[in-house]
């Protein structure tokens, strides 16, 4: 029987970039201190640092408090010579610039007083050049003593000369990212002593990057075995773009980043808006489809995982590695408020991407990757709809747990149900430019919800002899949700 954390089911997650979200001056003496940043404000680039850090992180945490959030997710935080820091050199060490070991203590202290969770970004695939086991390969050659932790072929090795060949394996062909060599048991040993340590320390899981690139049998395995030896309620989500079942069978991850999702509704919501400029690598939220064709989509999603996994999957619009989906679809904020709905509705655990929820554009990496706005830039119309879609997941069990009906489903509505014992949900979606007004006989539901609790429109049931029949009317690009 799969078993996955039950906090996560409930949990409402913000995914944040530490260098791009918020900075604070150090509350403590000692800290270093970097001599140059990228101006806070200007544009990103690959390279350039904006000098967010932890301390800054627990200054927001009321923000996130009173925007619903109760778990994070941080992308890598652990000692880099890169902004984004998947390039590790420490993984004991937490990156001077965002606080040190220092700050994380005092934010993971934070964080749970507040009752978030924290889940950090585990890159362990590959680390980088300044990692310590890879640094002595690049000093001493065929003498180096940890030879056998990568993957070296021939001398001499090259880490920086492009014009020359690496000899050796690293991901995606990037000599920056030099990739374990995991069938070496101190390799394994020492990835399993890392995860332990760190939930030791406090945190409640693991995202793991490119999980799928490690195809040492019986390494997922393991690492889950040895991650709930240290928390049964850890939570273990893998970086998977496309059918995850192989990673998703009880034995190795509790849920993955959920692109399929993100790809289905995009391309319903986003329809025409959607600029197919946009697309990249395995996420093609292009061509449209219609409302009947992403009913189909869901339906095969969701009959996809055991339904235990199902409840913990990581449901997103956008990330980091993708372009925001504002901007994708033209900042068009209704089309933007109705996919929020769906991911809002939608089984599994919502993560918004730091800045979402106040408008932030951003297009392809980096641009997606801006700076946390200040106040007097919030979209307060995009806010506070996000607000009230929390606030109603956090009410209803039922979006939370509940099982996943589709009601009706044509061109441009979609409408389905939420379900928990006799507390029942309606959404229904509009994507049309016109007002649609449907009616469609009702099989699924013992009751008769008829509450307007989010969006515009109207309903009325209507009793035949063998069955209910529902009218609905949804405004054009609008959303209704009844309870």
């Amino acid at each position: 029987m799969i078993k996955t954390p039950d906090w996560v089911k409930n949990a409402v997650f913000y995914q944040i970039f530490p260098d791009r979200f918020a900075k604070s001056t150090p509350p403590v003496k000692g800290q270093w201190q970097a001599s140059k940043y990228e101006g806070w404000d200007a544009t990103p680039t690959y390279q350039g640092y904006k000098g967010g850090n932890l301390w800054g992180v627990i200054d927001k945490l009321d923000y996130l408090v009173d925007l619903g959030i109760n778990a994070i997710y941080f992308t890598p935080i652990f000692q880099s010579a890169s902004n984004h820091r998947y390039h590790t050199h420490d993984y004991y060490q937490v990156d001077p610039m965002l606080g040190g070991n220092v700050a994380f203590d005092a934010l993971i202290k934070a964080a749970h007083e507040k009752e978030i969770k924290v889940v950090l970004d585990g890159v362990f695939n590959h680390a980088s050049r300044g990692f310590f086991f890879f640094s002595d390969i690049l000093e001493n050659g065929p003498n180096s003593p940890w030879l056998d932790w990568f993957k070296v072929h021939k001398w001499p090795v090259s880490a920086y000369d492009g014009d020359k060949p690496a000899n050796y394996d690293s991901w995606i062909g990037d000599r920056a990212l030099p990739e374990f060599n995991h069938d070496n048991p101190q390799v394994k040993e020492y990835i399993m002593q890392v995860a332990e340590y760190w939930l030791h320390q406090g945190i409640d899981g693991w995202r793991l990057d490119v999980p799928n690139e490690v195809d040492t049998p019986g390494f997922w395995q393991e690492f889950r075995d040895r991650v709930k030896a240290v928390n049964p309620e850890a939570y273990i989500v893998g970086e998977i773009w496309g059918d995850a079942s192989y990673w998703l069978d009880g034995t190795q991850f509790d849920g993955v980043m959920n692109y399929r999702f993100t790809e289905a509704t995009i391309a319903f919501a986003g329809g025409e808006n959607y600029d197919s400029e946009f697309c990249q690598g395995e996420l093609k939220p292009y061509p449209p489809i219609s409302g009947t064709e992403y009913a189909i989509r869901i339906d095969a999603l969701l009959k996809l995982y055991d339904w235990e996994i199902q409840l913990t999957q990581l449901n997103l619009l956008d990330s980091h590695d993708t372009p925001r989906m504002i901007t994708t679809v033209g900042e068009d904020k209704a089309i933007f408020e109705i996919s929020s709905v769906l991911l809002m509705t939608f089984p599994g655990a919502p993560s918004i991407f730091y800045g979402d929820e106040v408008g932030l554009p951003g297009g392809k990496d980096p641009d997606c990757r801006r700076v946390f706005p200040e106040a007097e830039k919030w979209d307060v119309e995009i806010l506070k709809a996000y607000k009230e879609l929390i606030a109603l997941r956090h009410k209803y069990s039922s979006l939370r747990t509940g099982s996943y009906k589709t009601l009706y489903a044509d061109l441009n509505v979609y409408i389905f149900a939420r379900i928990l014992d006799d507390e029942e949900v309606i959404v229904a979606v509009n994507i049309g430019k016109e007002q649609s007004e449907v009616d469609f006989v009702v099989t699924e539901l013992q009751s008769q919800p008829h509450d307007v609790v989010y969006g515009s429109g109207r309903l009325a049931w209507h009793n035949t002899s063998n069955a209910n029949k529902l009218e609905i009317t949804i405004p054009a690009q609008n959303s209704l949700i009844v309870a």
